[in-house]
């Protein structure tokens, strides 16, 4: 089978890569039609000053009629693949890929009006722009045959809140780099605190105020909680660890490569517990790497987090989200009891590698392929 990625994809993003790693893992011809302008930004929202996002939105413009260019003069092909950030260019490709008579398979990710919108609340449901990001994203589910999101919650979302068909509609996980997040021998720190480690954005999806009112409720016991990061509630967060004394460590951001130690070097790792609504419909990256390094993990219980994880494994502990005694409670609980051996999650690990997400993203495109074929479209 021959598909074409196509458009100005983050390749930054480990969604990216591991959906091009896997499919080719699985014998897939991939023919790839790319334009980078993305480079070099981690956080799109953070994206700071008039001239720079202008020069960006022309960057992003003037690259279509290359990349539509390309695209006609491509060798035949079963599918054309939009990644992320693909909101824009499925809607472009859109006419072109109906011209050549193939299927169109959105890698959505992420929907933007719930993102802007619904979690991070950059404007509110009336502005202007909030319905103006509704429509976009409206349309843009109409423009693909096959919509992915990364969880069964997800996807439940968009059929909900954009009257997207079931049928149209698939999930597939994140997934993990295993070497970049290889299986972890080590038991944590031998003396000392336990260590504790969060890292990531600061947004309101994580539940930074969850972590640092649990640091402030356990001042004094042997915990130190380390946390990774910065973006859009750093100031809120830096005001809210001067309220009380707790015993944290704020590390401003450290390299992908090295979030492999900080892991081996903690007993325990953090996923999320923000308590919006998206957080319950998501499992962040972080999670796959953790479980990929097969270190203990607590994270907030959550439709989404339950298609991969149950409380009953071995170092996993799921805790309500937004609650930061049942946070405290999980830590000093893990304390107390015996450590499990490392590195855990072995097979959890094996179902979410790059070959294990190709073959399901492989049997999506498939039967997008064959339904094309046969004239069997959704609506």
């Amino acid at each position: 089978m021959r598909v074409v990625f196509w458009g100005t994809y983050d390749e930054g993003k480990p969604r990216v890569r591991i959906l091009s790693r896997g499919l080719r893992a699985t014998g897939t011809e991939i023919v790839e039609i790319h334009a980078d302008i993305w480079s070099g930004i981690e956080d799109k929202g953070s994206i700071d000053g008039t001239g720079r996002k202008l020069w960006l939105l022309l960057r992003w413009l003037c690259a279509y009629p290359c990349l539509i260019w390309r695209y006609l003069r491509a060798p035949a092909h079963d599918a054309v693949m939009v990644n992320y950030l693909g909101h824009l260019d499925v809607l472009i490709l859109w006419p072109f890929a109906k011209l050549r008579g193939v299927p169109v398979i959105w890698d959505a990710f992420i929907s933007l009006y719930d993102t802007v919108v619904e979690d991070r609340r950059i404007f509110g449901p009336r502005h202007p722009l909030a319905w103006l990001l509704f429509a976009w994203e409206w349309l843009a589910c109409r423009a693909a045959r096959t919509i992915v999101l990364d969880t069964r919650a997800h996807a439940a979302y968009f059929a909900a809140t954009f009257g997207v068909s079931e049928d149209k509609l698939a999930s597939v996980f994140v997934g993990v780099e295993p070497e970049s997040f290889p299986p972890s021998q080590g038991e944590g720190l031998s003396a000392g605190p336990l260590r504790v480690l969060f890292y990531g954005q600061f947004i309101p999806l994580h539940g930074i105020e969850t972590i640092v009112r649990a640091a402030q409720a356990a001042y004094g016991d042997p915990i130190k909680w380390v946390l990774i990061g910065r973006g859009q509630e750093d100031a809120k967060i830096r005001a809210l660890i001067g309220e009380a004394p707790a015993d944290i460590e704020w590390i401003d951001w450290v390299e992908f490569a090295e979030l492999i130690s900080q892991i081996e070097r903690a007993d325990i790792c953090l996923g999320i517990f923000g308590d919006t609504a998206k957080a319950a419909r998501v499992i962040p990256n972080k999670v796959f790497q953790v479980v990929s390094a097969g270190a203990p993990l607590i994270t907030r219980d959550s439709p989404a987090i339950r298609e991969l994880l149950s409380p009953d494994m071995p170092g996993v502990f799921l805790v309500p989200p937004a609650d930061p005694e049942a946070l405290l409670q999980a830590v000093r609980g893990f304390a107390a009891g015996p450590r499990p051996a490392r590195p855990l999650h072995g097979e959890i690990a094996l179902s979410i590698s790059p070959k294990a997400i190709g073959e399901e993203l492989l049997a999506l495109i498939s039967n997008a392929a064959q339904m094309r074929r046969v004239g069997a479209e959704p609506r």
